[in-house]
């Protein structure tokens, strides 16, 4: 790992681990600024999601911002450590779409004050997805699932080609030689034959 990498996770994950602790610990503040995403999007994803899921998540809008909170000091243990680093990066980042709505709704804002702050902080979140899903697809320099994937079906078909022309070369050679020992037998068996 480089120094950049040590010293960018944990700074990248402090806020969630911070925050999301103190919304699990504390979530009726966060309630009222949630309840209005929690209504629109509880429906949506126990349609999608499946039943096992579906059915497993909380109604109640306090134990919906516990979990997101726990989802983000789990993500950002996991960023920070280095331990499943592009596991908790992703989840970071899918706590940080209903967080940033709930929170960051900038267009809903009247006061013109309070609009222009909301946006910056709204800008800010966008900003922290973007570095948490660069976070998510870093694989340090190694190739990723998807380049050896794709460079392995490469690799595969190369060598079967390979192994194909030097069956080919093998076959001919076989052939070559089987000719000229049925030449040679031939032929000695013509020196053997008594000349009438």
């Amino acid at each position: 790992m480089t120094v950049v990498r040590a010293l960018a996770r944990p700074l990248l994950s402090t806020i969630f681990i911070v925050q999301g602790a103190k919304a699990a610990r504390s979530p009726e503040p966060l309630v009222a600024k949630a309840q209005p995403v929690t209504d629109r999007m509880v429906p949506m994803i126990k349609k999608v999601a499946p039943a096992q899921v579906g059915d497993r998540l909380p109604d109640s809008t306090a134990n919906l911002v516990r979990l997101n909170g726990a989802a983000q000091v789990l993500g950002g243990l996991a960023l920070a450590s280095g331990k499943g680093r592009r596991f908790g990066a992703t989840l970071l980042a899918a706590s940080l779409v209903p967080t940033t709505l709930a929170g960051h709704s900038f267009w809903q804002e009247t006061d013109k004050a309070a609009r222009a702050t909301q946006k910056i902080q709204f800008m800010k979140n966008l900003g922290l997805m973007g570095g948490l899903l660069l976070a998510a697809v870093d694989t340090e320099g190694k190739p990723g699932v998807a380049w050896r994937a794709s460079h392995g079906t490469k690799a595969v078909k190369r060598e079967t080609k390979r192994a194909g022309k030097l069956a080919k070369r093998e076959t001919k050679q076989f052939a070559r030689t089987a000719r000229r020992e049925a030449k040679l037998a031939a032929h000695a068996a013509k020196a053997e034959l008594p000349f009438t």
